[in-house]
């Protein structure tokens, strides 16, 4: 287990400290200066910074714990900081958790209450060690994939994605018809994409036809597009009886006969078809024909709507920034640490479309180089202060949100505090918070 590192002058009563958490069962490992500390937390692996302030008169002022800490969170960002202050180091302590500190307790204080703050941020460092093994799994997957297969521009972190990526480019190379299903606006048009590259019709005709929009005596035409390459149905639940009979026959051997040409053409054509309608229902209601669901849905992909996959935000909000700035100034546009945690907390009912047209839409209104959350059109942003109070009627009722909000205001309306409280990420607080429609008042400072 990662061993706890406390820093301490010489009369901060470390030894007693680290007495303290060795009769617990966990291993200390005490700094009396800051070069002495980083040079521990640069040799080994540390779970938890356990950092005194001092109270007056000590070895190290204010400004010395803040510049500490910047250069800790320099080795590694997410060392859990645990602050320990005095009574009249309190505003010392609120400043080191606004800068990034975990959390602080105040003398004097509980030996079970220490030892259970110590306990909790070494089980949250042990879950980041993990989360950090297993992003490195991903990445190293995803840069396999990438390396071997054209995936079109296609940006995704998630593990979730990464599976939908891994069977669009293993079925690419098997010439049959795939149903790619999932919510509007997730990227079903994307993933055919990456199966046509990857396919040994790559170098052929790429035909996307929207089918609600197939008059019919159209299909014949856009058949003929496509000859000896791929047609992409989008919204085939939308087709027309009519329709559906000839591309029926397509499927079954490889012809149709075109509208007063009396004889049937042979043709050639890979079928990948889409979907945010359930089928199965419109096989129910007599408005899709079975026959034709089965020879559409040979291999069947199914791509998760982005509020499932929250990894493959932040990542997709910087293509589509990049993408929408081009020229020399490219590199310097970057998101506000506001408008981040908005994007987080969104829910995205429209999906990879909503986040690209926000983000694209808010770089074309601006030449700031830093767009923030309110350019996004996600409101304020979440800021220090108070839980909004619930609308008349609204989720107030929920125990979740009740728990969520309760442990905002015991942590000050800092939510890197509640989260902690809560054993929960930052980012995975954001969500809920944004599900249940949690906001942050601004409050000016006082």
């Amino acid at each position: 287990m990662p061993r706890v590192l406390i820093v301490g002058g010489a009369d901060s009563g470390s030894d007693a400290l680290r007495v303290l958490l060795e009769r617990s069962g966990l291993a200390c490992v005490v700094a009396p200066t800051a070069e002495e500390a980083l040079a521990v937390i640069a040799a080994e692996e540390i779970g938890v910074v356990v950092l005194e302030t001092s109270a007056g008169g000590g070895v190290r002022s204010g400004r010395e714990e803040m510049d500490l800490l910047q250069r800790m969170r320099g080795f590694d960002p997410e060392l859990p900081v645990l602050v320990l202050a005095a009574a009249t180091s309190r505003e010392t302590a609120v400043q080191l958790v606004e800068a990034g500190a975990s959390d602080y307790l105040v003398t004097p204080w509980e030996e079970t209450r220490l030892r259970a703050a110590v306990r909790n941020l070494l089980r949250l460092r042990e879950l980041q060690i993990e989360n950090d093994r297993l992003k490195a799994e991903r990445m190293q997957a995803r840069e396999g994939v990438a390396a071997r297969f054209d995936l079109c521009g296609l940006r995704y972190e998630s593990a979730a994605m990464h599976r939908v990526v891994a069977m669009a480019v293993q079925v690419a190379a098997a010439d049959v018809p795939v149903m790619i299903t999932g919510p509007r606006g997730a990227g079903k048009d994307k993933v055919a994409e990456v199966i046509q590259a990857n396919s040994p019709r790559r170098s052929r005709p790429f035909v996307k036809v929207e089918a609600a929009a197939l008059p019919d005596d159209r299909l014949e035409s856009e058949l003929v597009g496509a000859d000896g390459g791929t047609l992409l149905l989008d919204e085939v639940g939308a087709l027309s009886p009519a329709v559906q009979g000839k591309l029926l026959r397509v499927l079954q051997i490889g012809e149709f006969e075109r509208v007063g040409a009396g004889e049937a053409r042979r043709v050639d054509v890979r079928v990948l078809a889409a979907t945010s309608s359930d089928l199965r229902e419109k096989i129910s209601g007599g408005l899709f024909r079975e026959d034709l669901f089965y020879r559409l849905s040979v291999i069947e992909i199914a791509v998760p709507a982005l509020r499932e996959r929250p990894e493959d935000v932040l990542p997709l909000a910087e293509s589509f920034l990049r993408g929408s700035s081009p020229g020399a100034d490219t590199g310097r546009r970057t998101l506000s640490d506001a408008a981040r945690a908005a994007l987080l907390a969104h829910p995205w009912p429209g999906n990879v479309r909503e986040l690209m047209d926000r983000v694209q839409g808010a770089a074309a209104a601006t030449d700031a180089a830093v767009l923030t959350e309110a350019e996004l059109g996600l409101g304020s942003g979440p800021r220090a202060g108070e839980p909004a109070a619930p609308a008349s009627g609204g989720p107030s009722d929920d125990p979740e949100r009740r728990r969520l909000e309760q442990a905002l205001l015991d942590s000050g309306g800092m939510v890197s505090r509640a989260a902690l409280r809560l054993g929960l990420s930052r980012q995975a607080l954001y969500r809920r918070m944004g599900r249940l429609g949690i906001v942050l008042e601004r409050r000016p400072k006082v």
